[in-house]
Parts: C-alpha cells; sequence; structure tokens
C-alpha cells in the first residue's frame, strides 16, 4: 500500500530547475534512500515535502491526500516528520525538554509529554541524556535526538536528511540501529544520505536524482550496478 506519492513534482528557483518531474512511491514500514550528487535537488525535494517549499508543479499524495503547498505544521499535523543535516537542537534545554517540544503537538497535558519524551529519548538510547542540556551532547547524540524528537509527533512518515554524515564507524551503526526499530515500529523513513556503506544494506529501495531529475530507481543491487548511476556519480 503506497503511504507517500510524489507525482511528476517540479521546483523552480527563478532560472534553476531543482527538481523537474519527479516521481516515486513509500510504502508503509519501507525504507527508502534518496541519493544523488552534490546539488541533484534531493534536499529541495525533501522540503516540498515537508512543507517548507511550494512546488511549482506535481502532488504529494500522503495517504490519498494531496500536501503539496501545506505549511509544515498542516503536514506535520498530517504525519510528516523531518530531521536536518545540521541537528537543530536546542542547545540550553536538556534531552527530555528537547523532545517534549514535539510530544506536545499531540498531548498538551506536560505530565503526559514528558513520559512520551522520555520513551522515544529510550527509543534512540539516550535516556542517560534525559536532564542534561543538549548543547553537552556529541554530534552523533544530537542527531539521534533529533531523531527522537520527530518520532514524538507521532509521524507515518520520517524524512532523514543525512543523519550518517560526518561519523565514524560505529556511530554509523548505532543510526543504522534506530533507522531499523524505526521500520519496525510501521513508521516509513525516505533517508537522503552520501554514506552509502550505512543506506544500502538496510534501504528497500533507493531513488537517485542527478541535477533534479530521476536517473534510477530499484533495489540497492540494481541502482549500484545501473552505469547511468556510476556515470552521475564518478563521471564518463
Amino acid at each position: 500500500m503506497k503511504l507517500l506519492e510524489v507525482n511528476q513534482l517540479s521546483k523552480r528557483f527563478g532560472g534553476l530547475m531543482a527538481n523537474q518531474d519527479v516521481s516515486f512511491s513509500v510504502e508503509k514500514g519501507q525504507v527508502v534512500g534518496l541519493i544523488g550528487p552534490n546539488g541533484a535537488g534531493k534536499t529541495t525535494l525533501f522540503n516540498c515535502v515537508a512543507g517548507f517549499y511550494v512546488p511549482n508543479a506535481g502532488s504529494i499524495m500522503l495517504n490519498g491526500r494531496d500536501i503539496a503547498g501545506m505549511a509544515p505544521e498542516a503536514c506535520a499535523w498530517a504525519g510528516v516528520a523531518r530531521t536536518f543535516q545540521v541537528a537543530r537542537t536546542f542547545t540550553s534545554m536538556t534531552a527530555c525538554e528537547n523532545v517534549m517540544t514535539a510530544a506536545m503537538l499531540r498531548e498538551h497535558n506536560v505530565a503526559r509529554a514528558r513520559v512520551a519524551a522520555l520513551q522515544w529519548l529510550a527509543f534512540a538510547n539516550l535516556e542517560r541524556f534525559a536532564d542534561r542540556p543538549a548543547g553537552s551532547m556529541t554530534i552523533s547524540e544530537q542527531r539521534r535526538l533529533a531523531v527522537a524528537r520527530a518520532l514524538a509527533i507521532e509521524p507515518c512518515i520520517l524524512l532523514m536528511d543525512e543523519v550518517m554524515a560526518g561519523l565514524n564507524p560505529s556511530e554509523v551503526r548505532e543510526a543504522v540501529e534506530v533507522v531499523l526499530k524505526i521500520r519496525d515500529q510501521g513508521i516509513a523513513c525516505l533517508i537522503v544520505e552520501h554514506v552509502l556503506e550505512g543506506i544500502m544494506p538496510i534501504a528497500d529501495k533507493i531513488v537517485v536524482l542527478d541535477r533534479g531529475v530521476k536517473i534510477a530507481e530499484g533495489t540497492p543491487q540494481e541502482v549500484s550496478n545501473d552505469p547511468v548511476v556510476i556515470s552521475a556519480y564518478l563521471g564518463d
């Protein structure tokens, strides 16, 4: 069953076509990798799905409802959560307070929001930081905190922007474990990633963009052997 359907999506900035007629789908509980060279239009597409940008053309269907052009808060209410390439944590607030800011989107009782926040911190293996300032956490820990905060809005799909970038091998393994746990909760994941050794083993499907255009879609093995993809990454 298709949870998210992106159909012929285009986004233009003046004379620059950042996304052109991009189409793909994500099923419930599926992990889909979105890859491509720098400047391929991956984050622009994320911003359209999450409501930060209004596409110039196309539709974004979530559970059969077109969310294209809806505001970010409306997309969040509909079930879209996202993280950013640079973890945007409230550094002076505790890890628990960070997650509570998202939990209170659906739970307005502070005590119950704290309980939910603690549960998501434990889910991300961060419970020991509950009462510590987020600014005291490492980059890897802050990225997992951002994931816990995104999950606290109870999404049906989580958009993750380069959650593994700049991490060492053990930190990449921790990030992969969290993604697999999210999938096991029935939450779909759409992941922009440059660390291919992190995304390839866990993705059900890979979508490849180059210069705003989808150039390939398929299993990790199919995509990694596609000569068009190889050319886009390595040149002719």
